[in-house]
């Protein structure tokens, strides 16, 4: 079974990040999706409180700080963006991740799964990232956050020019529910966003952490990826939400060519079995004796049918 419970420590003289086993002092503990033995473990040995840990483990949790003075702790919820398998479509939707700053002892990231920005700090891509550097690591995720925002849209505007190139040539349920839930994913990533720029800001006055020279830069580089991600994020959706609408009306104006077809074929069939009907009664009429009455019928109900296909074609009827 996949350990769900990490401590990564950086050593002060070789500046190098490894994984350890014990609640190290400047560890940072990485929780994802814990077992509740791992939460109280966890919170028995850095002594603190299980809600904070818990609270980033709630799915509908939204952006916020809170500060705990007794305990000298800190959290931070961010949105991260997340990509869930479906057996149709990938679903772009959010998820909480909870950075928790204890005292000046620990860092913790709680998220209820996996995600790249994350396990990109696990993988050592990040430069200068030690674990002992709390703000700075907080500032790195926030940026690392953004940029994955940034790169999620990309896809998603990939994703909407094939599914326009596809419903072009053929009207497919499949590619409009594709749409539908790439506009889904658009609201998501829009309503993060800006709870990620409240969050992001209120850190920026330096009253909730410590702000250092050196780190500041990160966190305004992240700010304003995170506002460049906004703006692309409502510009897509406008562009999708006119697609969607256009669409939406391309296929109800064939509808109402299809239909306006279709009762045009049904009055032009109409003209024959209407005389047919007629010389089928028990009454006298005219060419009932005739040896040539058969195909008179026949003629008189061609020539009215090419009447009536004549007429509703100059009506634009069979278009």
């Amino acid at each position: 079974m996949m350990d769900l419970l990490k401590i990564y420590n950086t050593n002060m003289e070789t500046n190098k990040t490894e994984e350890i086993k014990e609640f190290k002092k400047g560890a940072w503990i990485n929780l994802v999706n814990p077992s509740e033995n791992e939460i109280k473990k966890v919170c028995e040995s850095i002594q603190i409180q299980e809600d904070f840990i818990r609270d980033a483990l709630d799915y509908e949790e939204k952006a916020r700080i809170d500060y705990e003075e007794d305990d000298n702790t800190t959290l931070f919820v961010v949105d991260v963006p997340i990509i869930e398998k479906n057996e149709d479509n990938d679903i772009y939707t959010t998820m909480p991740l909870g950075m928790i700053v204890v005292r000046d002892d620990f860092f913790v990231t709680v998220s209820l799964k996996k995600n790249k920005i994350i396990e990109d700090f696990e993988k050592k891509k990040i430069k200068n990232f030690q674990t002992y550097r709390k703000t700075r690591a907080i500032f790195q995720i926030l940026y690392l956050n953004s940029s994955y925002y940034l790169n999620y849209l990309k896809q998603i505007n990939k994703e909407t020019e094939i599914a326009e190139y596809i419903l072009k040539n053929s009207m497919k349920n499949k590619e409009l529910l594709k749409l539908l839930s790439l506009e889904k994913g658009l609201v998501y990533f829009t309503t993060s966003l800006k709870s990620n720029e409240l969050v992001m800001e209120k850190t920026m006055r330096g009253k909730i952490i410590k702000l250092y020279e050196e780190d500041e830069e990160i966190l305004e580089d992240a700010i304003t990826e995170n506002r460049q991600a906004i703006e692309m994020a409502q510009i897509y959706s406008n562009i999708l939400n006119g697609t969607m609408d256009a669409y939406a009306s391309i296929i109800s104006n064939n509808l109402n060519g299809v239909m306006k077809f279709l009762t045009s074929i049904t009055i032009v069939l109409a003209v024959p079995t209407m005389i047919s009907s007629f010389w089928g009664m028990n009454v006298g009429l005219p060419f009932q004796n005739s040896p040539f009455g058969f195909v008179v019928m026949i003629l008189v109900s061609v020539i009215l049918t090419l009447l009536v296909t004549w007429w509703l074609k100059k009506k634009d009827m069979l278009n």
